[in-house]
């Protein structure tokens, strides 16, 4: 059994946070009226893509009726719809949506997860939960080594900290001009990109999420323009 195959089972196994399992088991019983003839998922969602990814892409947490339902990162609710497009026209996609596990959608050079593994009531993880997911996100980090992690959202952006907090490293600016010791004094913002010491970039971005798409906080040419960012620095030395 290889690394992932097996992390991914521990993933799906954990039972740790009592209140993510009676929610998520909770809406996978009763789901949504315009999913009533699906199998909800109902567990932790793993990750998924390509296991010698460059690219590593970490998001906030299951939709109740998106990822929840389907058992896949970002498949089968909004923030996907947004997001597969854009990787599609990035090359990172072999199609422009994901609607099912089963829908033949391959990622080349990238891997997506989320800081957490269980969808929360009202998409609110508690710290106690991002913390006993942690874990899992650190050694997919381990196993994959990548160039480049894409924060999607803030709290993504303060996990990966909070995880390289915890080294030596330090966080660089893209210009160089400021070093900081203390990951924490870095500022999310869409397309800020920063270098971890003899590691990967960071580069974060808005979630995809349709209160940031709706609203135009978070637009097409925006989503494009970070994801060309990311190609780049995936040849960086």
């Amino acid at each position: 059994m290889n690394s992932f195959k097996r992390l991914n089972q521990e993933i799906i196994a954990c039972r740790k946070c009592p209140r993510l399992v009676a929610w998520r088991e909770e809406v996978a019983l009763t789901k949504r009226k315009a999913y009533m003839d699906w199998e909800y998922w109902g567990k932790p969602v793993p990750g998924f893509g390509d296991p010698n990814a460059r690219v590593l892409v970490v998001g906030l947490a299951p939709g109740a009726h998106g990822s929840n339902r389907t058992g896949r990162q970002f498949t089968g609710d909004a923030s996907g719809n947004f997001l597969f497009p854009a990787l599609h026209r990035a090359g990172f996609a072999s199609q422009p949506e994901s609607v099912s596990r089963d829908d033949d959608l391959e990622l080349k050079d990238m891997y997506i997860t989320a800081s957490g593994r269980c969808a929360p009531p009202k998409n609110k993880p508690t710290a106690e939960e991002l913390n006993n997911c942690q874990p899992f996100l650190e050694r997919e980090i381990e196993l994959l080594q990548p160039k480049v992690i894409v924060v999607l959202g803030r709290i993504a952006f303060e996990r990966i900290l909070r995880i390289y907090s915890k080294s030596d490293r330090r966080l660089q600016t893209t210009d160089l001009e400021n070093t900081v010791h203390r990951p924490k004094s870095i500022v999310f913002g869409h397309n800020a990109s920063y270098r971890i010491e003899s590691g990967p970039w960071l580069v974060c971005s808005y979630h995809p999420s349709q209160q940031n798409t709706l609203t135009g906080k978070l637009t097409v040419e925006m989503f494009d323009a970070m994801w060309n960012q990311v190609k780049s620095l995936m040849v960086e030395e």
